[in-house]
């Protein structure tokens, strides 16, 4: 199985070496093996994991939820507890994108009116 130092992985996940190490720090990376030297040493098990943090993250997950979900992932008699936790999840994106849609329609509204009150430039 491939391995991958810490740089390859910031450049791999765009996470920064600062986070990684905060998210082991707090638990969501949790048994990162190491060299003999102290080294991190990722596997493509990481890579895989560090991209469902990268979603969580991304979709604004907070970082309880985040750790209460990798703790969930600890335990394979979790499966309903981490499904319900990312179902809750999904509903409140759902919200946001709702939100986000009629933030939208307000702001090309706006745009709208601009455009129509506009003076093209020469004729000031």
């Amino acid at each position: 199985m491939p391995t991958y130092t810490p740089g390859e992985i910031a450049e791999r996940t765009g996470f920064t070496l600062d986070t990684l190490r905060y998210y082991e720090r707090i638990g969501l990376l949790d048994g990162i093996a190491r060299t003999p030297g102290g080294q991190r040493v990722f596997t493509d098990d990481d890579v895989a994991w560090l991209s469902i943090l990268r979603c969580l993250r991304d979709t604004g997950m907070p970082i309880a939820q985040m750790r209460r979900y990798a703790d969930l992932s600890r335990d394979d008699n979790t499966v309903t507890e981490r499904r319900e936790l990312l179902e809750e999840h999904d509903a409140d994106l759902s919200r946001r994108i709702d939100e986000l849609i009629l933030q939208r329609a307000h702001i090309r509204e706006k745009i709208r009116y601009y455009r129509s009150v506009e003076v093209p430039a020469g004729e000031e």
